[in-house]
């Protein structure tokens, strides 16, 4: 396998070359539109006011979309966050045990102490805790007010 020589950026392919050049185009043509009949009281200008509203409606959807990827980001870095904590207080690496847990189960792991995240990792993983089930056994709660 080659080795990468820079980083390539990653496209949403339905997001970024689909959804949202036609939303611009729909924006952009219904606005059009619109500012051609606006001011008449008809079918055909509260059409277009319609359609221009829906149009821009769904780009601002589209737009938003990018919380989308914050989320995940955060979702990553979370990850991130245990992995370290686990290495620091146990000595050991987290891959192991991360590979038999979910996500949310890694982001109730999160809110343990240091103390305990190591036995609680291992009990999660080997009796497959579910999330609630891992906070219920928290004892030294460190809350994360950060998150979105």
């Amino acid at each position: 396998m080659a080795t990468p020589t820079k980083n390539t950026p990653m496209y949403y392919p339905w997001h970024h070359f689909v959804l949202m050049p036609l939303a611009l185009l729909m924006a952009g043509y219904a606005i059009t539109r619109y500012t051609k009949v606006a001011g008449d009281d008809d079918q055909i200008a509260r059409l277009w006011f319609t359609v221009a509203a829906l149009a821009v409606i769904g780009l601002g959807v589209l737009v938003m979309l990018r919380q989308h990827y914050a989320l995940q980001l955060q979702d990553r870095i979370c990850r991130l966050e245990v992995r370290q904590r686990y290495f620091e207080v146990s000595g050991r690496r987290f891959a192991e045990l991360e590979k038999q847990l979910t996500l949310k189960q890694i982001l109730s792991l999160r809110l343990a102490g240091d103390a305990e995240l190591p036995a609680l990792a291992q009990a999660a993983a080997s009796e497959k805790l579910s999330p609630k089930d891992i906070q219920a056994r928290i004892t030294d709660f460190q809350f994360d007010t950060m998150r979105v």
